[in-house]
């Protein structure tokens, strides 16, 4: 996996190194064959970042050109058109097949490419409305951490990249090599693209409150029903009070953070283990294998077989 990043005077270091550090660490722990991550600039010549920082050695467009992903972290604030060599490399990284990636601002020269014409699309909450002017046959999405079509990707604003890489790399890793790369970074392991994006605390550990300590419990007895009122029972609340301040510190509904845990649960299970299809939905609370099929496969587009063909044994088990 070729992985190109672009930079370019004035992007902030953070928007540069989360790409550089999520792909960066699959490589640093060997976690992939042949993964390399390339920053280029347009020309191939330093760039200054808006801290004031030059990094150099860059490689030029040549880079983009020959990537499997086309990552862009970034636009500059103040919003330009995209010149039409970039967007020409847009459009030509997609036609060959390569994944393109606009992160926060990033998601302009995508959509100004035409790539994103007829779908949905995420950026930072700040450029929502120039967005959606901007592009009217996009639909922006003013809730969502990133929004993935499978051969082109974008992200909202600032730490929603960290979310969309890591979702990248348990899109082409599997659930293992990601958990991996998160437990690495320090960062939550899993949050959902339709989270929203004002969120306090992604992922509450045990201790930090009613809610916190709830969820961790939940998430050791996942072969349970965990129904509202059994875990505001757990947290001490009524069923109403928990369901408010769960949405407020984790970003979305109790049953759908539930499912969400049930369903990765489930694909590490057939990433690391040789469990019957029917053990490993018994063991994630499905009531039946048919359930548990018809929720994965309408969660990462297969069935749970052709999943554990695709990624078990790329790393070791538990």
């Amino acid at each position: 996996m070729r992985i190109a990043v672009h930079a370019f005077d004035g992007i902030t270091t953070f928007h540069l190194s989360a790409p550089l550090l999520t792909f960066g660490e699959v490589g640093r722990q060997g976690l992939a064959e042949g993964w390399s991550v390339t920053v280029w600039s347009d020309d191939g010549a330093p760039v200054r970042t808006a801290e004031g920082l030059v990094v150099d050695e860059l490689a030029g467009p040549q880079a983009a050109e020959e990537a499997d992903m086309l990552v862009l972290p970034s636009w500059p604030e103040h919003l330009p058109e995209p010149a039409e060599p970039m967007r020409g490399l847009v459009r030509r990284a997609r036609r060959r097949g390569a994944r393109v990636v606009g992160l926060c601002l990033g998601a302009f020269p995508v959509a100004a490419a035409g790539l994103l014409d007829g779908r949905t699309a995420a950026t930072h909450w700040t450029a929502v409305e120039t967005f959606a002017e901007r592009f009217p046959a996009v639909e922006v999405l003013d809730d969502a951490l990133y929004a993935d079509h499978g051969h082109v990707l974008t992200s909202a604003g600032t730490a929603s990249a960290l979310d969309a890489c890591l979702h990248l790399v348990r899109s082409r890793l599997g659930a293992v090599v990601a958990t991996t790369v998160a437990r690495q970074l320090v960062i939550a392991p899993h949050r959902d693209g339709d989270q929203a994006q004002y969120i306090r605390r992604p992922s509450p550990e045990p201790g930090e409150g009613p809610v916190g300590r709830t969820a961790a419990w939940a998430l050791a007895h996942l072969d349970r029903t965990l129904s509202v009122a059994e875990l505001a029972a757990v947290a001490r609340m009524s069923p109403r009070q928990f369901s408010r301040r769960f949405r407020q510190e984790m970003g979305t509904t109790p049953a759908r953070w539930i499912m969400a845990r049930r369903l990765e649960e489930a694909g590490r299970l057939l990433e690391a283990t040789d469990w019957s299809v029917e053990r490993v939905a018994r063991t994630c609370g499905f009531a039946s294998a048919v359930t548990f099929r018809q929720n994965f496969a309408a969660r990462y587009s297969t069935t749970p077989t052709s999943y554990r063909r695709r990624f078990a044994g790329l790393i070791d088990g538990p």
